[in-house]
């Protein structure tokens, strides 16, 4: 017992604290690290529920997002006590979050006009396309140049585009001026210093950078980049580095967590970015790949946005403090990684815990020629293609749930690798390791089956939360606060474990996985095209069967050639 109390009261003795609120797109997580030793104290999560109002759709609650990020820092401060630490040495608090999920509020209010859009919703395929067909040459890649992204469903500004168009709330605050626009990080920074009272409208550079509305060159928002979406620039939050004091906390006094209360808000950068950070990538050339709910590698290309030309982004990696550089990196996102085994879980029933599909994969070893494209909404990098949709083929009767385990973690694989090929190609320079995190690592079979579908080390820090880390350097460095260290010779050394691959690159098993990537490949092909382009609306707000383009030919021929029989047989 008395060790115990000595150790607990020597743990009193810790030095600054920063925190951090990681909001992604399946939870909210708070954490508390040491500043000198980068030590997870504690921490508390929440899981957030989504909402499908129509296939395709995917939203958020606002409210509930901002409730569970209150939730977690109450439990987390509750936490912190009975292990004896004092929650005032918390000296600042940084913010990561879901990139590119759109929010609309009323700053008058304070009251969410519409749920958020999430980062993965498709509904805005019809408004892409319009605005696709409006480039000269019908060109996706027509404002690349500017935003170093193709212009897709992903992005901010066509989500914030659609509300605009068909919300009518959204529509009146915009006219009103009352209308706020944000990303998740705004929402919470503008909720969190205080809302309708004095709250601060502002994001960090490489949020801004997913909006399609900033120009990663001036690092600023783009007046005609604003005039070709159509949005008015009063309703956008203000752009900043993703280290510096933005505004201070105000929580309710009668909380626990009230007692983090004036501390500044100090640190934001979206998910990415903050995970690039956060393992440590300020070498030019070193990449990240995190496994959530999407899969995003991310590779640092130093102070100069390199443009690909193999379906890569271009993106803001990070700006540590108003007078410091933006270092940029090259970003390959796939849409669906961990939310294969969500699927498989909620839609098929086919695992009850995301541990058990690890064991079922395991127990084949092999997909048995099934393979798995999970192009839920649409694929991303480096094919940029919404029309694609999910699929499972080369089943046979021998196949079974196990074998269809194993080609969902195969198909994750399989996606990192088509990234990591174009980011080689991009740079010239191929990666000789992968750095991983991110909840899918805790899967060591799909770790295993990574390092040998890329024949490169793999390597996965003992400590997960890297996400949560980034943000917690940006906000602990910030002028003004000054408790963490970003000098390389200071960060502290991070142990991890490797995985290697274990296929010889001259023997059989290499021709093996080559022929199955070639296969995989294959399937990607048969996924495309699937959904066509924009419905035609019979009026209801249903879709008519000419927005099928094979049906709507094969109708409108079988109707023309009728027409043409009539006519010679009157002719006769």
């Amino acid at each position: 017992m008395n060790s115990r109390m000595a150790a607990s009261s020597s743990r009193v003795m810790l030095g600054p604290l920063v925190a951090a609120i990681d909001q992604g797109t399946s939870s909210t997580r708070f954490l508390v690290f040491n500043a000198k030793t980068a030590e997870l104290l504690s921490h508390h999560q929440v899981e957030i529920n989504q909402s499908f109002p129509k296939e395709g759709w995917v939203e958020e609650d606002p409210k509930e997002i901002l409730q569970s990020v209150y939730e977690c820092m109450e439990r987390t401060c509750e936490k912190l006590t009975q292990l004896n630490i004092d929650i005032s040495n918390i000296k600042a608090i940084g913010v990561t979050n879901q990139r590119e999920t759109t929010l609309v509020w009323d700053k008058e209010t304070g009251e969410p006009l519409y749920n958020a859009i999430v980062w993965l919703d498709l509904r805005t395929q019809s408004t892409a396309e319009r605005l696709i067909n409006k480039t000269p040459g019908r060109n996706k890649n027509h404002l690349k140049h500017k935003t170093g992204l193709p212009i897709s469903t992903y992005f901010s500004a066509v989500k914030l585009r659609w509300l605009m168009d068909n919300v009518d709330e959204v529509a009146e605050a915009v006219l009103t001026h009352r209308a706020m626009f944000g990303t998740v990080d705004s929402w919470l920074i503008w909720c969190l210093t205080g809302g309708k009272s004095g709250g601060v409208h502002c994001t960090d550079v490489t949020n801004a950078s997913r909006t399609m509305l900033f120009n990663i060159h001036t690092l600023d928002w783009d007046p005609e980049l604003c005039k070709y979406f159509d949005i008015p620039m009063e309703i956008l939050p203000k752009v900043r580095s993703s280290s510096e004091i933005y505004g201070l906390m105000k929580i309710c006094s009668s909380l626990k967590s009230g007692s983090l209360s004036g501390i500044p808000i100090s640190g934001c950068l979206g998910d990415q970015s903050a995970a690039l950070v956060g393992q440590m990538c300020f070498q030019e050339g070193q990449a990240k790949n995190t496994y959530g709910t999407g899969c995003f590698l991310l590779r640092n290309t130093g102070a100069k946005p390199v443009m690909s030309d193999h379906g890569l982004l271009t993106t803001v990696a990070y700006k540590l403090g108003r007078d410091k550089p933006a270092c940029y990196a090259l970003e390959g996102s796939v849409a669906i990684a961990g939310a294969v085994v969500r699927w498989l879980k909620d839609n098929l029933g086919i695992i009850q815990t995301s541990t058990e599909l690890e064991k079922l994969a395991a127990s084949v070893g092999t997909s048995y020629g099934c393979y798995f494209v999970p192009a839920f909404s649409g694929l991303y990098a480096p094919y940029w293609e919404p029309s694609a949709r999910g699929i499972i083929c080369g089943l046979t009767q021998f196949t079974n749930k196990s074998h269809l385990a194993f080609a969902a973690l195969e198909a994750v694989c399989f996606q990192t690798r088509e990234i990591l090929d174009a980011m080689n190609q991009d740079s010239g320079i191929p990666l000789t390791q992968l750095q991983v995190d991110g909840g899918m690592t805790s899967n060591r079979l799909l770790m295993q089956l990574q390092a040998d579908i890329l024949c490169i080390p793999v390597v996965k820090p003992s400590m997960p939360e890297t996400t949560a880390l980034g943000a917690a350097m940006a906000a602990g460095a910030a002028e003004g606060v000054s408790v963490w260290s970003l000098r390389p010779e200071d960060l502290s050394e991070v142990t991890s474990e490797k995985f290697e691959p274990q296929i010889n690159p001259e023997g059989q098993g290499a021709y093996e996985s080559e022929f199955r990537y070639a296969r995989w490949k294959k399937a990607v092909q048969r996924a495309m095209n699937w959904e066509t382009t924009e419905p035609i609306s019979n009026g209801n707000g249903e879709t008519s069967i000419f927005s099928s383009v094979p049906l709507g030919f094969y109708i409108l021929g079988s109707m023309l050639m009728l027409i043409g029989a009539k006519y010679i047989a009157g002719h006769k």
